[in-house]
């Protein structure tokens, strides 16, 4: 377990330089960076916006063909509307992936010759997830984890039933566990892994984290007729993807912003208390990453979000528990929560429940005047 810790979580970051107000235009890369590191985020992004080929692994079944045909919103490395399926079933009260089907992604493009999966008849849980914007992610990569152990006791401290939990899951990069961070379970501990997952879930890629093909809907004869069976990339890929990342800067906040005013409803309803403001990173061997200040409004913890939970079970997440969504950049984003099934700000806070009930209810009694401020303030992010 990786534990490397900077003194002041919650609290004491305020006098670091803030890198998110400084960065100007989304999809550029953090400020600062060296020629060569620029370079590497460029590269990075050419492998990013590129369609894989037959040739190059894709498949036998996949997503998309690229990164970008996900993460386009309003730019490279950004969200988009593209929902994918997640499926399951309970068995004696336990949650069961259906690995033997497949599960618990559905792949739902094929390469010649094979066909897309399908959600198993037996499974009992069909569930949508929304494809969330990559920007600022280094940032929150180079935090220690033991940040995330404080900030977890300290919301513990407070006893409002709010408190996260840290996720510990599995680190194929540095082996034995680390704080999941990424992804809507945390159930990914660092970019690197976030790369090659993708890169055989989504889009089908062998490499040298994930080396074992998807066989569609679990039927492994099935690969007989993979037309590319050897490991698909060598981990060029995967340190392109993880240095574009690692390099794409925070989302900035809009020009249009109204003081302070909105932002203190925002504490003063118990957003706050989940959707932390303010973290900062620890020591990087990329300067334009180290001991920086940034403002994601997320805890990165897993919250029990009641009703709002989708019932499938990822890393350390129950399937009542989900990762407390970042808010920087939410005025980009067009359909919220995990699903997408919010179309509206104000809709995605009404649908909270679980320790997210208290501050919807806040929310619901405040007046006109002070929800005008709130919704403003979230609309600046």
């Amino acid at each position: 377990m990786r534990t490397g810790f900077v003194f002041g979580a919650v609290g004491f970051f305020i006098a670091a330089t803030a890198i998110s107000d400084r960065h100007e235009s989304v999809g550029d890369s953090i400020p600062g960076l060296t020629a060569a590191q620029k370079a590497s985020f460029t590269d990075g992004r050419t492998e990013f916006i590129t369609a894989e080929e037959v040739d190059e692994g894709l498949g036998p079944v996949f997503n998309e063909a690229s990164c970008v045909a996900c993460h386009s919103v309003p730019a490279a490395g950004g969200g988009s509307e593209r929902l994918v399926t997640r499926f399951g079933k309970m068995t004696n009260g336990v949650f069961d992936p259906m690995e033997y089907a497949g599960g618990s992604l559905i792949q739902d493009h094929a390469i010649d010759g094979f066909q897309p999966e399908l959600v198993p008849a037996e499974a009992t849980m069909n569930v949508h997830r929304r494809t969330p914007p990559l920007f600022g992610l280094g940032l929150v990569d180079a935090v220690p984890d033991g940040t995330f152990f404080l900030i977890a006791a300290q919301e513990a401290q407070r006893s409002d039933g709010t408190a996260g939990r840290v996720a510990m899951v599995d680190d194929r990069v540095h082996g034995g566990k680390s704080v999941g961070k990424f992804g809507w379970k945390a159930q990914v501990p660092n970019l690197r892994q976030f790369s090659g997952d993708a890169y055989l879930n989504e889009m089908g890629i062998t490499n040298p984290l994930f080396p074992d093909e998807n066989a569609p809907n679990g039927n492994y004869d099935l690969l007989k007729n993979n037309p590319m069976p050897a490991m698909n990339d060598t981990g060029d890929g995967v340190d392109a993807f993880t240095n574009f990342m690692t390099l794409l800067g925070a989302p900035p906040r809009s020009r249009m912003r109204d003081g302070d005013s909105g932002e203190n409803v925002f504490e003063r309803i118990g957003c706050a208390s989940c959707h932390v403001a303010t973290l900062r990173t620890g020591s990087s061997d990329i300067a334009a990453l180290s001991n920086k200040t940034f403002h994601p409004y997320s805890d990165f913890l897993l919250h029990d979000m009641g009703s709002l939970g989708d019932g499938i079970v990822q890393g350390n997440a129950t399937g009542r528990e989900f990762r407390t969504a970042p808010l920087w950049g939410l005025r980009m984003i067009t359909r919220l929560l995990h699903d997408g099934r919010a179309t509206t700000i104000e809709g995605a806070i009404l649908l909270h429940d679980g320790q997210g009930r208290s501050a919807r209810d806040r929310f619901v009694a405040l007046d006109a005047k002070d929800k005008q401020k709130l919704l403003a303030f979230l609309k600046s992010l």
